[in-house]
C-alpha cells in the first residue's frame, strides 16, 4: 500500500481537522454560518503555513474560550452581556483573534524559518493575549466590583475598558495555562525560561484591550474585533521583542 508523502499527510489532516470542527461548531450553536467559515479559512490556513500543532493549540484556545462563555450564560443575558443571543461568535470575533495568528505563521513562511522560534512564541502570544482577554471578558463580569481602567472609577460590569480583580484573576490563569499548553504542544516541553514571554504577553495584551477599549473604542474609533487584532499583534511583538533582546 502506497502511503502519502508526510507534508500531504499534514495538509489532509489539517484540512479535514479544520472542517469537522467548523462543522460541529455550528451544529452546536458555537459559530454562526459566517463564523464557520471563517473559522474553517484560519484553521486551514494556521495548519498549513504554521504546523498541525499550531493549529492544535487554535483549537484548544476555542474550546476554552466555549467553556468560559456558557459559564453563567444565563445571567449574562439578564444583562445582556452576551455574544450574539445565546454566546454564539461570527466571522468578527474569529478573524479578531485569528488574523494576528496569521500574521505571524505567514512572516515565519515568508522567511524561511530563519526565524521560526521566534514567530511560534509570537504565535503563542497571540492565543495567550486571546485567551486572557475571552477568560477576563466572559467570566469577569460576573464581578460587580468593576473599575475603568484609566481613571479607577467604578463602573458597571462589561463597561469598554472595566477591569475587575476577578477578570484580571482569570486573565492571568488563562494565559499561563493557553501558553503552558501551546509550548508543550509545539515544542513538547515546558521547561524553558521563554516559556514566560507568551505568558506576560498575554496579561500585557488583556490590559492593553482594556485600555483601548476604555479610549479609542469607547469613542467610536475602533470597535471591540479591530481592539482584538490590534492587541493580538502588540502583545505578540512584545514577546518577540523581548526574546531578541534577552535570549
Amino acid at each position: 500500500m502506497q502511503f502519502l508523502p508526510e507534508p500531504w499527510m499534514d495538509f489532509v489532516a489539517v484540512i479535514v481537522t479544520s472542517v469537522l470542527l467548523s462543522l460541529l461548531a455550528y451544529k452546536f450553536d458555537l459559530l454562526t454560518k459566517s463564523g464557520c467559515i471563517a473559522a474553517l479559512i484560519v484553521g486551514s490556513v494556521i495548519g498549513i503555513l504554521g504546523s498541525f500543532s499550531w493549529l492544535l493549540l487554535l483549537i484548544v484556545f476555542t474550546l476554552l474560550g466555549f467553556i468560559a462563555t456558557v459559564i453563567g450564560l444565563s445571567k449574562k443575558k439578564e444583562k445582556g452581556l452576551q455574544e450574539g443571543t445565546h454566546g454564539e461568535r461570527t466571522y468578527k470575533n474569529v478573524l479578531g483573534v485569528g488574523l494576528p495568528c496569521i500574521v505571524f505563521a505567514l512572516i515565519n513562511v515568508l522567511t524561511n524559518d530563519v526565524y521560526y522560534h521566534q514567530m511560534m512564541i509570537g504565535y503563542i502570544s497571540t492565543i495567550a493575549v486571546a485567551a486572557a482577554d475571552t477568560a477576563a471578558s466572559e467570566l469577569g463580569v460576573r464581578d460587580d466590583r468593576t473599575y475603568l481602567i484609566t481613571t479607577f472609577k467604578r463602573v458597571p460590569p462589561g463597561t469598554d475598558g472595566g477591569i475587575s480583580p476577578l477578570g484580571t484573576l482569570v486573565c492571568i490563569l488563562a494565559s499561563v495555562v493557553v501558553t503552558v499548553i501551546g509550548w508543550a504542544t509545539i515544542n513538547l516541553t515546558i521547561f524553558d525560561v521563554e516559556i514566560f514571554l507568551p505568558m506576560i504577553a498575554g496579561v500585557f495584551g488583556c490590559m492593553l484591550d482594556s485600555v483601548l477599549g476604555a479610549t479609542l473604542e469607547r469613542k467610536g474609533i475602533i470597535n471591540k474585533y479591530t481592539n482584538n487584532c490590534i492587541t493580538g499583534i502588540l502583545g505578540a511583538a512584545l514577546a518577540v521583542a523581548l526574546s531578541f533582546m534577552f535570549f
